[in-house]
């Protein structure tokens, strides 16, 4: 019998990397520019940048019709496209890497990386019960003496 099912979203890895670069290329956003078209800088001397946005891994799954971030992982999933996707999740993951470094994205930046990323979850506290005898028979000293 054949496989009856929903027709594959992308045909070919070159379509896939098309809209991955686009999405990439729409978080940019674009630099200020004043009424003579001359960059507009902050108080630090950088230009100022209007439109940008985080790169995230449900924005890309968003970015390339995926109606979640778990369908974009499921695709990740069929050999044509992980390395691909891999290579796009990448690209965010190092994004959310360097924001640990920014004061204001730091925490969103943990975030992102301990729930998107294998291992990053170092400081995730791992129970082990089973085998393990707790023995509390240790006599307690006498405070009266």
């Amino acid at each position: 019998m054949a496989n009856v099912g929903r027709p594959p979203k992308y045909k070919s890895k070159e379509e896939i990397q098309e809209k991955i670069e686009q999405y990439f290329q729409d978080c940019k956003g674009e630099i200020l520019k004043d009424d003579e078209g001359n960059t507009v800088f902050n108080k630090f001397g950088n230009p100022i940048i209007v439109g940008e946005k985080p790169l995230t891994v449900t924005g890309l799954a968003l970015a390339l019709g995926f109606a979640s971030r778990q369908a974009l992982l499921n695709y990740q999933g069929k050999k044509e496209f992980n390395d691909t996707i891999t290579r796009a999740k990448s690209v965010v993951e190092k994004y959310a890497e360097e924001r640990l470094f920014d004061r204001d994205g730091s925490n969103g930046a943990q975030f992102s990386l301990r729930n998107n990323f294998k291992g990053w979850d170092a400081d995730k506290e791992e129970t082990v019960t089973e085998g393990i005898t707790i023995v509390n028979n240790i006599p307690k000293p006498n405070i009266a003496d």
